[in-house]
C-alpha cells in the first residue's frame, strides 16, 4: 500500500493526502508551486489547503507560502485521535451489544491471518491451552507457547510429528505419519481457557484458502477440547494394545492429569 493510500485510510481525502505528501518534500511553497508538485489542479489546490489548515495539518507562513505540520507531530496526533475514537467506539458497542448466550462460529482464511489469531489467543491465555499442531504450525507458535508456559499457563500439547518435547504434558499422536494424507492436510487446534477455539485443516496445496473456524461458542469448545483430551488417551491405548508395551511412569502421570482435567 502506498503512502497516499495509507493517509486515505487515516481520514485524508485523495487530494489532501497528495497535497500533504508534496508539502513534506517541498516547503515552504506557494499554491502554484504546490499544484505542480502534487499534481492537483490550481483550481482545486487552495480548497485542499484550506481543508488541511482547518485540520491543523498545514500552516500558512508569510504571504501565500505553506508548510506542513512536522510528520512526527502528525503521527502523534493521528495516534491520539485513533485511540480516542477506539475508546468511544468500545463504550458505544458495549452499550449496544446484544447479550446472548449463543456465539457464532466464524471462518478465517489466510495462513498468516490464522497464525496471528493463534498467537493472540496464546498471548491472552491465563489458565490453560490445549493444542494439536503439526511441525510447521509449531515453528510459528512454539515460542509463544513456551512463553505462556513460563508465566504459569498449563499447556496440553499433542504433537503431530517429530517435535521436541518442551512441555510437562505433551505426547506425540501415534498416527501422525499417515494422518496428513488421511485428512487431506495439516490440522490445527488451539483452545484457550475453555473460552476460545481455533480449529480447522490447512488443506494440502490450498493453505491460504482453507477455512479455519474461530469461535467462543461453548458447545463447540467443549466438543473440540474433549477431542484433544481423547487424543492423549489414544496415544496411551495405542502403546498398550498395539505395541504391547506398558505405560511409563511419566505417561501414567500425564494420564492422571488429563483424566482429572475436566
Amino acid at each position: 500500500m502506498d503512502t497516499d493510500s495509507n493517509l486515505k485510510e487515516l481520514g485524508f481525502s485523495q487530494y489532501e493526502a497528495a497535497c500533504y505528501m508534496a508539502l513534506v518534500s517541498h516547503h515552504p511553497v506557494n499554491g502554484s508551486q504546490l499544484s505542480k508538485f502534487s499534481g492537483i489542479a490550481r483550481s482545486r489546490i487552495y480548497d485542499v489547503l484550506r481543508n488541511l489548515i482547518s485540520k491543523g495539518y498545514v500552516i500558512e507562513i508569510n504571504a501565500g507560502k505553506y508548510a506542513p505540520l512536522p510528520s512526527d507531530e502528525l503521527i502523534k496526533r493521528l495516534k491520539r485521535s485513533f485511540y480516542r475514537n477506539i475508546e468511544v467506539f468500545e463504550e458505544q458497542i458495549s452499550k449496544a451489544s446484544q447479550k446472548d448466550a449463543f456465539e457464532y462460529v466464524w471462518t478465517l482464511t489466510g495462513y498468516d491471518h490464522v497464525m496471528e489469531k493463534a498467537i493472540e489467543m496464546i498471548k491472552e491465555a491465563k489458565e490453560e491451552i490445549y493444542v494439536r499442531l503439526f511441525p510447521k504450525a509449531n515453528s510459528h507458535l512454539g515460542e509463544y507457547l513456551t512463553e505462556a508456559d513460563s508465566r504459569g499457563v498449563r499447556i496440553r500439547y499433542i504433537a503431530m510429528g517429530q517435535i521436541e518435547k518442551k512441555f510437562d504434558v505433551q505426547v506425540t499422536h501415534p498416527e501422525h505419519e499417515h494422518l496428513q494424507q488421511k485428512i487431506g492436510g495439516r490440522s490445527i487446534e488451539v483452545i484457550t481457557d475453555k473460552s476460545e477455539a481455533l480449529v480447522g485443516v490447512f488443506e494440502t496445496n490450498n493453505e491460504n484458502n482453507s477455512p479455519i473456524n474461530w469461535t467462543r461458542n461453548q458447545w463447540f469448545i467443549v466438543a473440540n477440547r474433549d477431542s484433544l483430551r481423547h487424543d492423549f488417551y489414544h496415544s496411551f491405548l495405542e502403546k498398550i494394545l498395539d505395541q504391547n508395551q506398558e505405560m511409563t511412569k511419566d505417561e501414567k502421570r500425564i494420564y492422571k492429569i488429563i483424566k482429572e482435567d475436566n
